[in-house]
């Protein structure tokens, strides 16, 4: 027998969209919120100054939804702005061009009630659809194996010290933890979400869904993860700024020397990848230096991405306690 409070059992889940010139798409999004088999949910759709007929799109829900409108920012501030005007318990987020599966909110709020409060978020697995055709999933992509269909997340802070892993779409946070990080940094045209994702790492494990329930797609020329691309000396910048001032934020006991390590690699090789982007605006020599530098950097991925020094996944029975033999809490502490 369930004896928990239904406010406890049900807590109200805020699905927040931000979106910029996407009336092409966005109701797709939303249609697929509406469609989750757990119905406490809040939909804050941000309009991020767009130009096209967005707004008209948006009228047919009605009450359903929240809109909020505002002059054209970027994504961390329409992003802040859903926090601000949403009120849920649990915190979510979805690009206007991706989807979510039916069951996204009610297993993410399954893995967070039983995983306990100091457990800051959830992480699902996503389909990748990329613009030339080809898919595969997150976790397969940046080589996550977690040995259990959901869990706890036990080593968050190095796997993300190390690599990419699809966040801002696919991922359910408790407010107050949320809360703790300051929320996304306006700053961060580029990044703003695995910005987010380090300062959340540090806080201690995630839960996890292993089956994928959100479908993000490459297909639409305006989406960020293509003009990222092309703004290729930006993004060097963010991801020295990002990591940088993490590894600045850490205090110097031996429990997180191997974070540290981590963070100091990654950022050898992302300031070389700043170099090369910047020399490679030179003229035809600074391209060939670019690639070349680049190529080596990749030999060099290659074989560290093969090697014991890196990371893996590291997981939890929902249930185990933390302090058990096998599932360390690692919990960091920043000064």
């Amino acid at each position: 027998m369930n004896l928990l409070p239904a406010a406890k059992t049900s807590p109200l889940v805020s699905a927040i969209i931000a979106t910029y010139n996407r009336a092409y798409i966005v109701c797709e999004a939303i249609g697929s919120i509406l469609n989750q088999t757990y119905k406490n949910v809040e939909v804050v759709v941000v309009d991020d100054g767009s130009t096209d007929n967005t707004r008209d799109k948006l009228k047919q829900y009605g009450d359903r939804i929240r809109v909020v409108y505002q002059k054209n920012s970027g994504p961390a501030a329409a992003w802040n702005r859903g926090i601000l005007e949403s009120r849920g318990e649990i915190v979510t987020f979805l690009g206007s061009d991706d989807i979510w599966l039916p069951t996204f909110v009610e297993r993410q709020v399954s893995v967070l009630q039983q995983a306990g409060e100091e457990v800051p978020c959830s992480l699902s697995n996503s389909w990748l659809r990329f613009a030339n055709g080809q898919g595969s999933t997150a976790f397969q992509y940046v080589r996550l194996y977690p040995a259990h269909e959901e869990g706890i997340w036990l080593n968050v802070a190095e796997v993300f010290a190390t690599r990419f892993v699809l966040f801002g779409q696919s991922v359910a946070i408790r407010r107050a933890a949320l809360e703790k990080t300051g929320g996304f940094d306006e700053s961060l045209w580029f990044l703003e979400d695995y910005d987010l994702a380090l300062k959340l790492s540090i806080q201690g494990p995630w839960g996890f869904v292993r089956e994928p329930l959100v479908v993000w797609r490459q297909g639409t020329t305006d989406s960020l993860s293509q003009k990222s691309l092309v703004e290729r000396v930006q993004l060097k910048e963010n991801i020295v700024k990002i990591r940088g001032r993490v590894l600045d934020t850490l205090n110097g006991s031996e429990r997180l020397q191997r974070l540290r390590s981590l963070l100091r690699r990654e950022l050898r090789q992302d300031r070389r990848e700043l170099w090369a982007a910047r020399v490679g605006r030179n003229g035809r020599w600074g391209a060939v230096t670019s690639e070349a530098v680049n190529f080596a950097g990749r030999c060099g991925t290659f074989l560290y991405r093969r090697s014991p020094r890196y990371p893996k996944m590291e997981t939890a029975k929902l249930g185990q306690r933390l302090h058990e033999p096998g599932a360390q809490h690692t919990l960091l502490r920043i000064s």
